[in-house]
């Protein structure tokens, strides 16, 4: 019996090692080993579109429309505030951070972006133009 399990697991690795293709399946790797060092991606470039995003449901963070490869978001600047925060906004024609982005964990109101929210991009993401990887057809609530 504990030969036999040896045996399948042995086979299952060498067949998840190996990288090719089980029962018609493609990996998303290609023919690529699972052992070699993955490829470097190819760069996508980033959507710029007028106006929002639709959002797929409904608490869904906004998408980012416009490039973001030059911002900068890190423990002292996040240059997403020089349009969106609450002073900038209007001026920029940009869309303000939500209110619920100045609440600390504790609910006191802050006059900056709280600690929490600060990193825009853990909730907020640019859209590239790129085909998907594979088949989809989820339709989103409008």
């Amino acid at each position: 019996m504990k030969k036999s399990i040896i045996t399948l697991m042995v086979v299952l690795a060498t067949i998840v090692f190996s990288g090719t293709a089980v029962s018609g399946v493609e990996f998303l790797r290609g023919d690529q080993a699972l052992t070699e060092d993955s490829k470097a991606p190819e760069k996508k470039k980033q959507m710029i579109v007028k106006g929002n995003i639709d959002r797929s449901y409904k608490i869904q963070p906004p998408m980012i429309p416009h490039k973001i490869d030059k911002e900068q978001i890190n423990m002292k600047v996040n240059t997403c505030m020089k349009c969106h925060s609450e002073k900038t906004y209007k001026e920029k024609k940009a869309p303000k951070a939500g209110d619920s982005h100045y609440v600390t964990r504790d609910g006191k109101v802050q006059e900056t972006v709280s600690s929490r929210r600060y990193f825009c991009n853990q909730c907020h993401a640019p859209q590239v133009e790129a085909k998907p990887l594979v088949e989809n057809t989820f339709v989103g609530a409008k």
